[in-house]
This record gives C-alpha cells, sequence and structure tokens, in this order.
C-alpha cells in the first residue's frame, strides 16, 4: 500500500501496539495515541528504534480539546491522517454482573461486591459506552477531516463479538460495542461520497491486561470461563495480537478500496459454531 500517516488510538495497549508495530513495518508513519504518555512513547520509541517513524501523544479520547491539540501536533510532525485505527475501549466492572444468570438466592447474597443486575451501577455504565462508542465517534469527527478528498484514506474501528452476540456478565459492554459495529455501518455510508472507508475488526477472544483475571488463573491455567471459551472456539485458543495484522492490513490497505461498512470476525471460528 502508499505511504501513509496511520493514527492509532488506545496503541499504548497490547493489540493496537501490535497493530502499530505491523504498519510501521509497511512504510507508514505513526501516530501512537494513549492516555498514558509514557506507553505511547515506548511504542514509538521501539518503532523509531526499528527504523520506523513514529511520535508518542497523549489524548483523552472523550475531550475533543485533547484531540484537536493532537491532531494539530500530529499535522505538523507527521502529515494529515490517512488512516484512523480507533482502538480505545474497554469495560468497567460497575457494569458487570457476578452471575451469568440470575437465580432467585443471588437477591439475597450478601458476600462483598456481589452484583446482580439490579445492582449494575449507571456510572460504570456510562463510561463503558463513553469510552467504546464516544470515544470512537470524537477521534473520528477530529482526524476525518484530514481525509476529505483525499485518495486512499480510511477508518477501521474495533468491535467486539459481542456485537453480534452478546456474552453473559457485560451488559454494558456489549452493548457498547453494537453501537460501535452499528457506527461503523452508518459512518461507511455517510463518507461514501468523499472517499473515506470505514470498517471494524470484531476480534474474539485474545487474552489482554484487562481480561486475563477472568480467563486464567494465577497459576496459568484457565478459569471455568476461561475453558467454556475455548470450548466454543473451534480453533481451540486465545488469540494473540498477531492474528490482528493480516485483517488490519487488507482493511487499511488500497487492495481494500471497495470494501466498506463490513465488520470482520477474527475469532478462530467463534461465531460460527453453534455449540453442538
Amino acid at each position: 500500500m502508499n505511504k501513509k500517516v496511520v493514527v492509532l488510538t488506545g496503541a499504548g495497549g497490547v493489540l493496537c501496539s501490535t497493530l502499530a508495530l505491523a504498519l510501521s513495518k509497511e512504510g507508514h508513519k505513526i501516530a501512537v495515541l494513549d492516555l498514558k504518555k509514557e506507553a505511547a512513547d515506548k511504542v514509538a520509541n521501539e518503532i523509531n528504534n526499528a527504523g520506523g517513524t513514529a511520535i508518542g501523544v497523549v489524548v483523552n479520547v472523550l475531550e475533543k480539546e485533547s484531540l484537536l491539540a493532537a491532531k494539530e501536533e500530529i499535522n505538523s510532525k507527521l502529515g494529515p491522517c490517512d488512516i484512523l485505527v480507533n482502538g480505545a475501549g474497554g469495560n468497567h466492572p460497575l457494569g458487570t454482573t457476578s452471575n451469568p444468570h440470575l437465580e432467585k438466592e443471588d437477591l439475597t447474597n450478601t458476600t462483598e461486591g456481589f452484583k446482580t443486575f439490579f445492582d449494575l451501577d449507571s456510572s460504570g455504565i456510562q463510561f463503558t459506552f463513553n469510552l467504546n462508542f464516544i470515544g470512537t465517534l470524537l477521534p473520528t469527527q477530529v482526524f476525518a477531516q484530514d481525509m476529505i478528498g483525499r485518495a486512499g484514506c480510511s477508518i477501521l474501528n474495533i468491535s467486539s463479538m459481542n456485537a453480534f452476540t452478546p456474552l453473559t456478565k457485560i451488559p454494558a459492554y456489549s452493548g457498547a460495542k453494537a453501537a460501535v459495529s452499528n457506527f461503523t455501518q452508518w459512518l461507511a455510508v455517510h463518507f461514501s461520497k468523499v472517499g473515506i472507508r470505514v470498517n471494524a475488526l470484531a476480534p474474539g477472544f485474545f487474552l489482554t491486561d484487562q481480561n486475563r483475571a477472568l480467563l486464567t488463573e494465577n497459576d496459568g491455567s484457565l478459569t471455568p470461563r476461561g475453558n467454556t471459551i475455548i470450548g466454543q472456539t473451534p480453533m481451540g485458543r486465545f488469540g494473540t495480537p498477531e492474528d490482528l495484522i493480516g485483517t488490519t492490513l487488507w482493511l487499511c490497505g488500497d487492495g481494500a478500496a471497495f470494501v466498506t461498512g463490513v465488520v470482520v470476525p477474527v475469532d478462530g471460528g467463534f461465531s460460527a459454531f453453534s455449540g453442538v
């Protein structure tokens, strides 16, 4: 693909830092955006030390002024944005139930921290929706302005398998990622006349800092939830960050010039398996 300026949010994390490195190896100039400057600089330094071109930029994807400041810095140091990867996202424990199903006895459970559906905190749900949906919308408002009227520009959002069929226990995260998928389709239509393609990845189950404690024990063995996931994944393993690279390079590349509005599962067959 032609060499471009790529902006990635949440790029200090495991998944998007891997994508940043992969895109840099294609010769692109990379803007590594993260809420933590240290994390952003670490990834940018790794790219630069490998012979690439990258800058680390601190940004809060929920604050437009922060994004506008980041854009000004990126434009002055690297040029206008060609590709935006909206990688910032996550869940919140206050939007998560303790059990996958409600049982009558749960209503009288006094264990500290135990939460039924009726105990879900609106602030935790709002945080999750804002981080995933608003944290995709605002960076798009800011950086897509660079793309109008220029060839080969695109946006890649990060959805989830939760968006197709919600997982138990995490209604806020599932709903927020469903919103990202819907928004991806809406944007693809909205931007179609100005030449901006919009697509999304829907990762299956990847071990990250956010979910490792839910899926694995301290000794590295699987939790009951981890075992259930592997049992529902025909390829029989969790994804690795590198598993996202091929689809990312395709969707961001010129070879996908007629591809827009799709949400591509990268899930080891999870979405194709009925469980039987």
